[in-house]
């Protein structure tokens, strides 16, 4: 009796269910909180996945992590913000669309598409169209759309750190040793005259400092 042998199906391209939170973006022009948005992309699978972030209009986006990577089981943050907030575009829907496939696949496994738009407030929210009208009419309006690659920008929550300068760490030195020098008046010091510093210029060198430390942690 000759014994069949089950093999695991391979992955049809496009055919992979892509699983993205929300599935429609709306920035607001009188609310700067919501000119940022997060995508959260799900990976419920038992392998990899690398992903790819397209644009029908990538000039009016900034997609921090454009392209990446994301575990099997675990899910990534994708933050876009909108750079271009204008009258003009009010209303005007534009499309991401996100692409998935095998850490060493090229071919697209899966896609899924998400709306972006830009209104004037939230307060003067459109009147609620009915969702096969709107459903309808984002079909017609997408039919022939183009997306174009968003630019590449480093993920905002590891940045790669340079360090601060060598001069910064000079001047930082500098300051601190000025504040530990004595205060003019002081009698009680092995420390010459001529090294004794006034209270001002000790108040410019702890400012200096304070200003240098906000400048490291920020590197």
């Amino acid at each position: 009796m000759q014994q069949q042998q089950h093999r695991q199906p391979e992955l049809v391209e496009g055919n992979l269910p892509v699983f993205v939170f929300p599935t429609e973006l709306v920035f607001y022009a009188d609310d700067q909180t919501s000119h940022k948005q997060v995508l959260t992309l799900y990976n419920p699978y038992e392998f990899a996945l690398k992903f790819k972030v397209l644009c029908t209009a990538p000039n009016k986006y900034t997609v921090v992590d454009a392209t990446g990577a994301v575990k099997p089981q675990c899910c990534v943050d994708i933050v876009i913000r909108h750079r271009d907030v204008r009258a003009c575009h009010f209303g005007v829907y534009d499309k991401f669309r996100l692409q998935v496939s095998e850490q060493s696949q090229r071919k697209a496994l899966g896609r899924k598409e998400v709306t972006a738009t830009l209104r004037a407030s939230a307060s003067q929210e459109p009147p609620s169209p009915r969702p096969q009208d709107e459903e309808r009419r984002l079909r017609e309006q997408f039919a022939d759309s183009e997306f174009f690659e968003q630019t590449a920008f480093q993920t905002e929550s590891r940045p790669v750190a340079g360090g601060p300068s060598l001069l910064t760490v000079l001047l930082g030195l500098v300051c601190m040793a000025a504040l530990m020098l004595p205060t003019m008046g002081e009698q009680e010091s092995t420390v010459p005259v001529y090294l004794h510093l006034s209270v001002n210029k000790k108040l410019v060198a702890a400012y200096v400092l304070g200003l240098l430390t906000m400048v490291i942690l920020r590197t």
